[in-house]
């Protein structure tokens, strides 16, 4: 018989986007599945447009795959970062794993190179927490 590691919920996910949130510029982030489901999302974003973005950010990497795809023909492009840009600001979205994605929306007059950076950061801790171990319950039951 084979121990299953509990998974994350989405709540369990937030400290992800803490650090994003605290750049200057940064509005709102979400973690989201690559079929477009929500793991995790900013306060400031109520729960209806989380999901919302959840979805896009799924279509959004699939498109950018395709695009890269029609021009270099190659099958399986991997996408490190994909932004959009309009007069509201910069919608950034990178790989946050197997599976998994992390988006930022920043003001227009944000330092992109900051972001991307502090993003990378935070995808590295994600995997990080994603691989550790489950804690065993101690004698009181306590993980």
């Amino acid at each position: 018989m084979t121990t299953r590691r509990p998974q994350p919920q989405a709540q369990d996910l937030a400290w992800v986007l803490e650090p994003l949130l605290e750049l200057p510029g940064v509005q709102h982030a979400v973690i989201a599945t690559g079929d477009g489901l929500l793991e995790g999302s900013s306060p400031g974003l109520d729960r209806a447009a989380a999901e919302r973005v959840a979805a896009m950010t799924a279509t959004l990497h699939a498109s950018a795959r395709a695009f890269t795809t029609a021009f270099t023909d190659d099958e399986s492009p991997r996408l490190q970062q994909t932004v959009v840009e309009s007069e509201q600001g910069f919608a950034i979205v990178v790989p946050a794993g197997q599976n998994t994605s992390l988006a930022v929306f920043a003001a227009p007059d944000t330092q992109l190179g900051n972001i991307a950076y502090q993003m990378q950061v935070q995808v590295a801790a994600l995997a990080r927490a994603m691989s550790a171990p489950a804690r065993e319950p101690d004698a009181a039951g306590r993980p």
